[in-house]
């Protein structure tokens, strides 16, 4: 784990309210898919740095992408190329898929950034990859997640791709594709769904969830984003995660 001082090289609009930020390192940071950052948002009246997925990482640069919602985001959505940034990282586990061949990828939402890193980390796996989105507004990086083997895409209101969601996609095409293992990031319920949806089915094959939860410190030490562990007692999402067995923990 390090504290640099990175430099925005580009930071823009890539879908509704999305944006696409590269930062230049001082030097080459190795990170996982799955991985995050804490970076600070420029303003000073905002203590806490904001925890981000890496999307990519490519020498001494590295991508993320953030969607604006708050006051810190804005703020973020308003920094442009040369100004420098505080950033803390890399932070968490990981997604480590060392020995499957075939895995089965679902992502909802902004939950799409950090398995975008993994697809890329694993050029010999072959990827199934549903991601799902509000609308074709918010449908963005279709050609990051083209690097799959397959791609599937849905939308809530069927204005782009399929009408649906990533989960239930998936499902439709569960036996077809015989993944070895599923990886997941997106929005508490769509994991409550999928963790519910699998069990039905009687489903045998690893299945890794990296967890959304509000982090403050992100090494560990605040406690801000404990969740509740399925064998009793807690978990912190950003030292001891955020990417958990889907059966370790509670959603």
């Amino acid at each position: 784990m390090k504290d640099l001082k990175a430099v925005i090289k580009e930071n823009k609009l890539i879908a509704e309210n999305i944006y696409e930020l590269t930062l230049t390192l001082p030097e080459k940071v190795n990170i996982k898919g799955g991985q995050f950052v804490n970076i600070s948002t420029g303003d000073s009246s905002k203590l806490l740095r904001r925890p981000f997925g890496v999307m990519k990482a490519e020498g001494k640069d590295i991508t993320l992408c953030y969607q604006v919602k708050g006051g810190g985001t804005q703020n973020l959505a308003q920094m442009k190329a040369g100004q420098n940034i505080d950033i803390l990282m890399p932070l968490g586990n990981g997604f480590d898929l060392r020995g499957f061949k075939k895995v089965a990828v679902i992502g909802g939402g902004v939950g799409i950034f950090p398995l975008i890193a993994t697809i890329r980390a694993y050029p010999e796996i072959d990827f199934y990859t549903y991601a799902g989105f509000r609308n074709k507004g918010a449908v963005c990086l279709l050609d990051e997640l083209e690097k799959s083997k397959s791609l599937t895409v849905t939308t809530d209101d069927g204005s782009f791709g399929e009408k649906g969601n990533a989960v239930e996609s998936y499902l439709a095409d569960a036996d077809k594709i015989n993944a070895d293992c599923i990886i997941a990031c997106g929005p508490p319920i769509m994991l409550k769904i999928l963790k519910q949806r699998l069990n039905e089915r009687g489903n045998k094959i690893p299945c890794f969830v990296s967890l959304e939860e509000r982090m403050g410190c992100g090494i560990g030490a605040c406690l801000v984003c404990v969740c509740k562990k399925s064998s009793g007692g807690n978990a912190r999402v950003c030292k001891d995660g955020p990417v958990f067995d889907i059966n370790e923990v509670e959603l």
